[in-house]
């Protein structure tokens, strides 16, 4: 098992990649607590890696506020008295080109999305640091390596997420803590039901405009995110630092515009 009594973060856990990537990593021995801003989302999961003999537990909690990605990061050392794993995958979406995005539609996205993600890494690095080394792999996306119609302001974050991972990994290298992002493409998860539902957009009609004519013609399913994530958090990738491994079925590499 490639997690072996290893302990693991998941935040946004109980849902979508955060979901799938908390089932697998209790296949691979992990020990994970899994958070989610809604309890009973995060606590249906844990439930889930207990049934299937893992050792996990539930937290619901908002990484946007520094004080919550604190008591995050103090939960797993009070459980497990370590931290080997964090993986950064919460988000908030907000669909709107730039003249309609408010004051708080950015402060909505930047707040969870970056500010979130570095201050869930704030705290885990010092447990990390004291026990000679870690893994974190932050949940990117290819909107952030390209444009994307009326995905402005999700799309500045998810390129902030790539720049920061590389910027921390520079910064962690010498207390052999490895950083890592993923970059996933169009991912058929419950946030995307939502949005195509709140845009009133058939799913199939959505799959066949964005990822029609790509080279997977298809959205990619959770399942399919999460052993990226695994392999980054594992010794696997021991000589991998400062990536962003694209996972997209190649759709970035032939994007049309207008996805939904």
């Amino acid at each position: 098992m490639r997690l072996k009594d290893k302990v693991a973060i998941i935040t946004g856990g109980g849902s979508g990649i955060g979901r799938a990537t908390s089932l697998l990593f209790a296949r691979e021995g992990a020990r994970v607590l899994v958070v989610d801003i809604i309890k009973q989302r995060a606590e249906l999961v844990a439930e889930e890696l207990r049934q299937q003999g893992a050792t996990a537990e539930a937290l619901a909690e908002d990484i946007s506020t520094e004080a919550g990605a604190e008591r995050i990061i103090s939960r797993a050392v009070e459980l497990w008295k370590r931290l080997d794993v964090l993986v950064n995958n919460a988000a908030c979406f907000v669909q709107k080109p730039v003249e309609q995005a408010t004051l708080e539609d950015w402060e909505a996205v930047w707040g969870v999305n970056v500010a979130g993600t570095g201050f869930c890494c704030k705290y885990a690095v010092p447990v990390m640091r004291k026990q000679g080394g870690g893994a974190i792999v932050n949940v990117a996306s290819i909107n952030g390596l390209m444009g994307s119609e009326n995905q402005m302001t999700y799309s500045a974050t998810k390129a902030a997420i790539i720049n920061m991972t590389k910027s921390m990994a520079i910064d962690l290298a010498a207390y052999n803590i490895r950083v890592n992002c993923v970059c996933p493409g169009v991912t058929l998860t419950p946030a995307l039901l939502t949005l195509l539902h709140e845009l009133k957009v058939w799913v199939e009609e959505a799959e066949k405009r964005c990822v029609g004519r790509s080279m997977i013609k298809r959205f990619a399913k959770p399942e399919e995110i999460a052993p990226a994530i695994l392999f980054l958090a594992s010794d696997e990738a021991s000589y991998v630092n400062a990536s962003a491994l694209v996972v997209d079925g190649g759709i970035s590499s032939v994007w049309l515009s207008g996805a939904f």
